[in-house]
C-alpha cells in the first residue's frame, strides 16, 4: 500500500508553556493533557497569549505524554498548553475525520514501541513521521463516514450508561436526601468508625514472574466501572508472599487517592472478586455491622462534590486525598432495612447497566475490527 507522511498533509502545533502562576478561576480555559479526553477544562489563564494557540470546537488534539490520547476539543474557545498538540489538517489533501480515526491506531503502535520508564512521551517528530494511506480524498471521506456511523453506536451506548447511572443517583437522593446535609436526619458516623483500610503497592516490573497470573492488579486506569471483576494487569499468588502487596477481599470499596484524575473525578468501585491494588488506591473494608458495602459505595458516590473538596495538591503538583480527611467524612447510616430497600430498588438498574455494558463491548469490538479493515483497504465501499 502506498503511503505518505503525516507531515505532508497536516501541521502539528505544539502547545505553549503558559505560566502556572497565572492559572486560576478567571480568564480563558487552558487545555492540559488531563483535559484532552473529556474535552473541557476548568483551569483558566489570565495572562497574555499568542492567538495561534487558541483552540475552537472540533480541533483534533493529541496528548503527548501518558496514553497518547486523541480527541476532538469540545470546550469552546481555549488555549493550547504544553505537551498537547493540535493537528491542523489541509482539507485539500486529506479528510479531517479520516485522520481523526487513523491517529489512534498509529499512536497505539508508537505507544507499544516506546520504552516505559515512568511516563511515556511522544515527540512531534514521531507524530509527523506517521504513515498515512495515500488514497483519493473521496475514498477517505467514504471510509470516515463508515467509521463515524460505527463510532456513533458506541457513543449511544455510553450515553445510555450515563443516564442509567444518573437514575441510580436519583433513586439514592429520593430515598435518603443529600448525604452531606442529611435533611432526613439519619444517624451519622465517621468513615473511620465504619471501615478498615488497606494500601496498595507495585511489585517490581523487572521481575516478570510476578506479572504472570490470574489475580487482577487494579490501578487508576481500571477504575472506570462501579463493579470490578478484572483489570488490565495481573499478578499471581506468589507475589503476595514475596512482596508487600496485599490481597484485597471481595466487596471492598476502592477509591483513588492520588493522581491527576482527582482534579475533576474521584473514582470509586466495589470489588467483585479477590484482587490487588496499586499505591494510588486505598481499599475500604466495612468493619461495622451497621452498614453494607453496597450502601457505603452509593453514599460515597453521592458525595462526589464533597470528596472533590478534600482533594489537595502535593508539592510536586500531583493531586491527592489525605487519608485523615477522608476518614473524618461523616456518612449517613440508615437502618439496614432501609439500606436493603435501596439495594433492591437499584438492582433492576444494575441489570440494565450490565446489559448495556455487554452491548457497548460488542460495538467496541466491531468498531476496532472495522478500523483495522478500513486502514488496510479491505472495506467494501
Amino acid at each position: 500500500m502506498k503511503t505518505v507522511k503525516l507531515a505532508t498533509l497536516c501541521n502539528v502545533l505544539s502547545g505553549f508553556a503558559f505560566k502556572s502562576e497565572l492559572f486560576g478561576e478567571k480568564g480563558i480555559p487552558v487545555v492540559r493533557i488531563r483535559d484532552v479526553v473529556r474535552g473541557t477544562s476548568n483551569t483558566y489563564y489570565s495572562g497574555e497569549f499568542d492567538e495561534k494557540y487558541i483552540l475552537e470546537n472540533g480541533d483534533i488534539l493529541v496528548g503527548m505524554d501518558g496514553d497518547f490520547n486523541t480527541a476532538y476539543w469540545r470546550g469552546g474557545k481555549a488555549l493550547l498548553n504544553q505537551r498537547v498538540c493540535k493537528i491542523e489538517v489541509d482539507p485539500t489533501k486529506v479528510c479531517k475525520k479520516f485522520i481523526y480515526y487513523l491517529l489512534p491506531l498509529k499512536l497505539k503502535k508508537i505507544w507499544d514501541d516506546t520504552p516505559f520508564v515512568t511516563v511515556k512521551h511522544l515527540s512531534v517528530k514521531k507524530l509527523l513521521d506517521i504513515d498515512v494511506p495515500d488514497w483519493p480524498l473521496e475514498t477517505q471521506k467514504q471510509i470516515a463516514a463508515v467509521l463515524e456511523q460505527a463510532d456513533q453506536l458506541r457513543k449511544d451506548c455510553q450515553q445510555m450508561e450515563q443516564e442509567l447511572n444518573s437514575l441510580a443517583q436519583s433513586v439514592f437522593v429520593d430515598m435518603f436526601g443529600d448525604p452531606v446535609t442529611n435533611p432526613k436526619s439519619f444517624e451519622v458516623t465517621k468513615l473511620k468508625d465504619l471501615v478498615s483500610v488497606l494500601s496498595g503497592a507495585t511489585p517490581s516490573k523487572s521481575n516478570d514472574s510476578f506479572w504472570v497470573g490470574d489475580v487482577p492488579w487494579v490501578s487508576p486506569k481500571d477504575m472506570k466501572v462501579p463493579e470490578l471483576y478484572d483489570a488490565i494487569d495481573h499478578v499471581n499468588e506468589i507475589t503476595f508472599t514475596e512482596t508487600n502487596l496485599k490481597s484485597i477481599p471481595l466487596n471492598s470499596i476502592l477509591i483513588v487517592v492520588r493522581g491527576m484524575i482527582l482534579a475533576h473525578t474521584v473514582p470509586l468501585a466495589i470489588t467483585r472478586k479477590k484482587l490487588a491494588i496499586n499505591q494510588d488506591i486505598k481499599a475500604l473494608m466495612v468493619k461495622s455491622e451497621s452498614i453494607t458495602s453496597e450502601f457505603l459505595l452509593a453514599a460515597l458516590s453521592s458525595m462526589h462534590a464533597h470528596l472533590l473538596g478534600i482533594v489537595s495538591t502535593a508539592a510536586h503538583g500531583t493531586k491527592r486525598i489525605d487519608m485523615a480527611d477522608l476518614l473524618n467524612i461523616r456518612i449517613i447510616v440508615p437502618s439496614l432495612e432501609k439500606q436493603e430497600e435501596y439495594i433492591k430498588a437499584i438492582q433492576v438498574i444494575r441489570e440494565l447497566l450490565a446489559n448495556q455494558k455487554a452491548e457497548e463491548a460488542l460495538h467496541e469490538s466491531n468498531f476496532k475490527a472495522l478500523m483495522q479493515k478500513a486502514f488496510k483497504g479491505e472495506l467494501n465501499l
